[in-house]
Parts: C-alpha cells; structure tokens; sequence
C-alpha cells in the first residue's frame, strides 16, 4: 500500500512536471504572437487580450494533459511519452490555428493583442484554442 502510493506520488511529479513544460512552452509561444514582453502586457498594463489568449491556450494545455493522463496505461514511461507528445501536438495545432485566423482577417492579431480595449479576434482565437483541445481531448479518449 506504501509502495502505491509513494508510485502515485512520483507519477503526480513526472506529469506535472511534463505539464509545467508545456505550460512554459505555450507561454512562449503567446509571448512570441503578440508585440512586446507578455508578462508586461498583462501584470503591468493589465492587458485583457494578452490574459485572454494566455488563459485560453493554458485551459488548452490543461485539457489535453488531463484527458491524456486520464487515458494513458498503467505504464508511466509511456504515460509521460503520449502525454508530452498529445501536449506538443496541442500547442502547435493551437499555433497554427493562431497564424491561420490571422492570415484570413484584415489586421494582424498581434498587434491587436497589445490594444487597450479587447479586440473581438481576441475571443476567436481563444474559442479556437479551447475546440482544438477539446478535439484532440476527444482523439485521445
């Protein structure tokens, strides 16, 4: 019972270690999309659409991760390797997705995200990250 639960406790650690990652990764790649430092935008001149786009590809994240762990075998070697593969491929359809709705829309989302007032396009890209992680979830599951 001891050795199951000390088991659990290192699994927790590795996923969420693997989680925190690709959190850190999807940070990245928002901070990447938008003009200026990310954290600037939203801790020091409380942007809302920098929040917006950062909280939708973090749910994002989380609902691929969690879906992933809740589906992988007992086996945690190959648990970590789908969930980080599941959480990469998120990222990037959650990227493309990005670069995609800001090649069909007259302005560059980008620079919207540094605006003061929230732009629509802020909430379609977000409504996209949160779908395509959804349908990937599905895929898994």
């Amino acid at each position: 019972m001891f050795q199951e639960l000390l088991f659990g406790l290192s699994a927790a650690i590795a996923y969420g270690v693997v989680g925190a990652v690709l959190m850190i990764l999807g940070y990245v790649l928002v901070d990447v999309a938008t003009p200026g430092k990310l954290r600037d935008l939203i801790w020091v001149h409380r942007n809302a659409n920098a929040a917006i786009l950062l909280v939708s590809g973090l749910l994002g994240v989380g609902i691929i991760l969690t879906t992933a762990i809740a589906a992988s075998a007992d086996d945690l070697i190959y648990g970590l390797i789908g969930t980080l593969a599941y959480g990469l491929l998120g990222l990037i359809l959650m990227g493309l997705s990005f670069l995609l709705i800001d090649a069909v829309t007259p302005v560059r989302l980008g620079d919207e995200l540094a605006t003061e007032s929230v732009h629509p396009g802020t909430w379609v890209s977000a409504a996209a990250h949160v779908v395509i992680a959804t349908i990937i979830a599905a895929a898994i599951w």
